[in-house]
């Protein structure tokens, strides 16, 4: 029998070499899996937070998408793009509740071999995936597509928050040790960043802040980083259409039919908002920007809501930000408190990147707008974190 002492209200097990910085759990079973009460002691301004995203959501994507929804002859229904997003926000509400009921002792324990599975699936992609405007990002399964490349973000926080304790030695170590640490991290990214540098970008930044956090060798990621400055050139250079990017991002005027087009009309949704917009539904800007739905919504929330909404949307998010970071802070053991950072920073990278996108402040790049942006992938596993960040805001100190 193993032996136990008590610290600050949590169990501790002695002499257990790989897991002597968190609290026991090891008594995980049935009976304490699932959580009956789910939405007891949670942190109701996070929740409160995502609906209200969510929902306003389904009214920016709704009124982004009828009109080419409506005027497109293999659609021809202007609620369309509204109803798939609405089955998938439900969807996305159920997993999140599910995420707030399992105990997250669960996460750990299959983290490795979600792991495995995920660097499977995403070499699987590489092979057989369905390619959209020339990248090969999806995989369809019983006529449903999905991006495997989204669910890797969340694989990748609860594994290397669980990797960071067991190996936190070798992360503290040397830079050498520090990189054979970084394999994982480093082989998920090159599987993910070859047809979609964007989502490999935010899971780099996952796995780069938890180790950062719990690491007290901060040389090593100064190496690190401009270990991925350089590749991230080489990564550009090898694609011609990311060189193209760059260029429609430095000059979109010198192509404004083809790599600058998006760029432009973005800028102009963005400009003629004014400070109140135009309404909602009166976005002009809308019937030239392909796909405004999808990544580019910001710039038709600019357009029919103005600067006044644009900075609100922000606020939002920053509030959001802001309580994830205090749940990361206050969490009852390191792995929950890895995990929240994990799941804060997803959220902060992505809307940093989108945002930037939009206003043509980096070049252009994929990257949905959290709850808000079309697609069903990627909003069932945000508010899928989101349920595990609610969960670990329950056992907050």
């Amino acid at each position: 029998m193993a032996d136990y002492k008590k610290k600050d209200g949590n169990v501790y097990q002695l002499n257990r070499k790989r897991y002597d910085d968190i609290p026991d759990r090891s008594r995980l079973n049935l009976r304490n899996l699932i959580n009956p009460h789910p939405f007891r002691g949670i942190d109701y301004t996070v929740l409160i937070l995502v609906l209200i995203l969510v929902m306003f959501g389904l009214v920016m994507v709704f009124s982004s998408s009828y009109y080419y929804a409506m005027t497109e002859p293999k659609f021809n229904d202007k609620f369309y793009f509204f109803a798939r997003q609405l089955r998938w926000s439900i969807v996305g509400l159920v997993a999140m509740i599910m995420c707030m009921s399992v105990n997250t002792e669960f996460f750990r324990r299959v983290s490795g071999i979600a792991y495995i599975f995920i660097i499977g699936i995403l070499g699987v992609v590489l092979v057989v995936g369905v390619a959209t405007k020339g990248s090969q990002r999806w995989l369809e399964v019983l006529g449903t597509s999905f991006q495997p490349s989204e669910f890797a973000k969340f694989i990748m926080i609860i594994f290397m928050s669980d990797y960071v304790i067991k190996n936190k030695n070798k992360l503290n170590g040397n830079f050498k040790s520090f990189l054979i640490f970084s394999i994982p991290l480093l082989l998920t990214f090159i599987l993910i960043a070859k047809e979609n540098l964007s989502t490999g970008i935010v899971v780099m930044a996952v796995g780069f802040m938890i180790m950062f956090v719990a690491s007290n060798r901060v040389g090593n990621f100064v190496v690190f980083g401009m270990l991925g400055v350089l590749g991230f050139i080489l990564l550009v250079i090898v694609e011609p259409y990311r060189m193209d990017r760059i260029k429609g991002w430095l000059d979109p005027w010198s192509d404004p039919s083809d790599t600058g087009y998006q760029v432009i009309q973005s800028l102009f949704a963005v400009a003629s908002g004014g400070l109140f917009g135009l309404g909602i539904g009166q976005s002009r800007q809308k019937t030239f920007i392909p796909e405004s739905y999808n990544d580019i919504i910001f710039a038709i929330i600019c357009e029919e809501l103005g600067l006044v909404g644009a900075i609100v949307v922000i606020l939002l998010f920053a509030l959001l930000i802001w309580r994830g970071t205090k749940i990361a802070m206050t969490a009852k053991d390191k792995y929950s408190s890895y995990m929240a950072t994990g799941i804060t920073t997803m959220i902060a990278v992505q809307v940093i990147i989108n945002i930037s996108v939009v206003t043509n402040s980096i070049p252009n790049t994929g990257m949905p707008m959290p709850f808000i942006s079309y697609g069903g992938t990627s909003l069932v596993v945000m508010m899928a974190s989101m349920g595990l960040l609610l969960n670990i805001s329950r056992d907050c100190k």
